[in-house]
């Protein structure tokens, strides 16, 4: 009995999946998937896996080998027109003879943008696209909005009671959650490309904020823990204890509205309204820095201020089974809101269980903006 002929789309799905194996290692360079197809039969498939290594297209060539002649390849993303770290990706596949790309979607690169594809075309190969666009673009959310908007994807991760407590009255946080919520916050840091805290919780709780390898399951994980990601400390009046363990990190930098004095690595920007550093030209720095995606963990303030400014586009609350009552610290400060109307309303996208936490990932509704 012959098997069915499978459709690009379940081609495609599979190239997403496998991408997905670079999650926490490309930046600043996207996820990206490539599967080779003859005659309704896989005979090649990669993906991209660090910066500087084999885009996706040529490890998936180098797979099939002779087989690529004639060969679709479904690719997650345009291929690049380009010679940057590594050689043209169009002009390999040119090359190798293949017949057809069915491309998920355009390469917002402004050095790419549908350079790659018709490079493709004037060689004769057919191409297809887009294709499951929504998915690949989920797949590169930070990739995709800096270079459509120059800003970073930005993610706010907040852990909290079930009264919406972050921390007792005294500043004592640690811990809120369980073990298996705090591994999973190693995942969201594996996946930025740079971690964004406020200098009132590294004076009450310390943290490294590092990626540990042992943190999380991943086969990328040791590579993942080794690359340098920068962690960015907001500080507007030079507060930051000499003793904090983020003070001895490398990659760690103090960001500043005024001259500081500190042996750490400094960098100043204009003061907002509130005195405190700019918010939106912090982030404009980091996209100019190719920061796709950044992680924001951080105290009340800080974490208002984004709300407020809504600079966030997700939400990653971790929800512990435990109340901390009245007198504890809450989750943000925000102005009071007199009407219902003027909520600030959230959708809610993911939902489950993480050890005995609860993860709700959430994004602002279009209404509320």
């Amino acid at each position: 009995m012959a098997h069915p002929r499978r459709s690009d789309a379940s081609y495609l799905a599979h190239a997403l999946r496998i991408a997905e194996r670079g999650m926490f290692t490309t930046h600043p360079n996207p996820r990206v998937g490539c599967v080779l197809v003859r005659q309704d039969v896989i005979v090649g498939e990669g993906y991209h896996v660090k910066a500087g290594d084999e885009h996706a297209e040529a490890s998936a060539l180098k797979a099939a080998g002779d087989k690529a002649r004639g060969a679709t390849a479904y690719v997650t993303l345009e291929p690049c027109s380009f010679e940057g770290r590594t050689p043209s990706c169009a002009a390999a596949l040119i090359a190798a003879g293949v017949s057809r790309v069915v491309a998920a979607m355009d390469d917002p690169d402004p050095r790419n943008a549908g350079k790659g594809l018709q490079i493709l075309r004037d060689a004769g190969v057919e191409v297809t696209t887009p294709l499951m666009e929504e998915s690949a673009r989920a797949l590169n959310p930070g990739h995709v909005k800096r270079h459509e908007t120059g800003m970073p994807f930005v993610r706010l991760k907040l852990a909290m009671s079930l009264d919406g407590k972050t921390a007792l009255r005294n500043g004592e946080s640690q811990w809120i959650t369980g073990s298996e919520a705090r591994r999973d916050v190693q995942r969201l840091r594996a996946s930025s490309s740079a971690i964004v805290t406020g200098v009132q919780t590294v004076i009450d709780d310390d943290p490294t904020l590092t990626v540990r390898a042992d943190g999380f399951d991943s086969e990328f994980a040791d590579l993942a823990s080794a690359l340098d990601k920068s962690v960015y400390v907001l500080d507007s009046k030079g507060r930051i204890p000499k003793g904090a363990k983020l003070a001895s990190n490398p990659n760690a930098i103090l960001v500043s509205c005024c001259p500081v004095s500190s042996a750490m690595r400094t960098m100043q920007v204009s003061s907002g309204v509130d005195g405190r550093v700019e918010l939106l030209e912090f982030l404009r720095y980091l996209g100019r820095e190719e920061c796709n995606e950044v992680l924001f963990e951080c105290g009340a303030t800080l974490a208002g201020s984004l709300v407020a400014q809504k600079l966030v586009d997700e939400f990653v609350f971790y929800l512990a089974p435990s109340l901390m009552g009245n007198d504890a610290r809450s989750l943000l400060n925000l102005t009071e809101i007199d009407k219902m109307e003027d909520l600030l309303q959230l959708k809610i996208s993911d939902l489950r269980m993480v050890g005995e936490d609860i993860r709700v990932t959430a994004i602002q509704c279009q209404d509320s903006e």
